[in-house]
């Protein structure tokens, strides 16, 4: 089973991402870091589009790709053009917990009646809209989903260090998201 590990102190942040942009954005997000300056961006995060969500970091330091669920497969060419243009070489992948892309056929209706009520579209062409993408936006669990795309990730970006996180609504932490395996990797 994975496990969140929680970041209190820089002893806290895994050994392969000491030194790293992935360590700085664990160390100013949880622990107060001191901002440095950056003139270029030290990486890439994906995270999910949610007002929930507010990371510390300084400026410069991130190209952000924010997407619902924190999913960057239809964001692939974002991604490339940071690791080829930008030069980041790591990707933080940041999901969180209470994510509306979980279970998105149970806000069917509602998305329906917002896009008529709010949009002023038609009810079946507002429900053959969500019939047309919300398989494709549904991410099931977090965590599972989370591991999933930076498992894809690394296939597709193997000089790239990538990580999984998780932002956790209550306390607005990250938090490291164990992996189970040594294949994970």
């Amino acid at each position: 089973m994975n496990k969140l590990l929680t970041i209190s102190s820089e002893g806290d942040i895994l050994p392969e991402y000491r030194g790293t942009a992935i360590g700085l954005l664990l160390e100013y997000h949880n622990l107060g870091r001191q901002y440095d300056s950056y003139s270029n961006a030290q990486l890439l995060i994906g995270m999910c589009m949610d007002n929930r969500k507010h990371l510390h970091i300084p400026d410069n330091f991130a190209f952000i790709i924010r997407s619902g669920g924190a999913n960057l497969r239809h964001s692939e060419f974002k991604v490339s053009y940071a690791v080829a243009v930008g030069n980041v070489r790591c990707i933080a992948l940041v999901g969180h917990n209470q994510c509306g892309m979980v279970n998105l056929i149970s806000r069917k209706e509602q998305f329906i009646r917002g896009l008529v009520e709010s949009a002023g579209w038609q009810p079946q062409a507002a429900e053959e809209h969500f019939l047309q993408f919300a398989p494709m936006f549904e991410i099931g669990n977090e965590i599972d989903f989370v591991l999933s795309e930076v498992k894809r990730l690394r296939l597709r970006y193997p000089n790239i260090l990538v990580a999984p996180l998780l932002y956790q609504v209550e306390d607005n932490r990250l938090y490291l998201i164990q992996e189970n395996t040594d294949s994970d990797r």
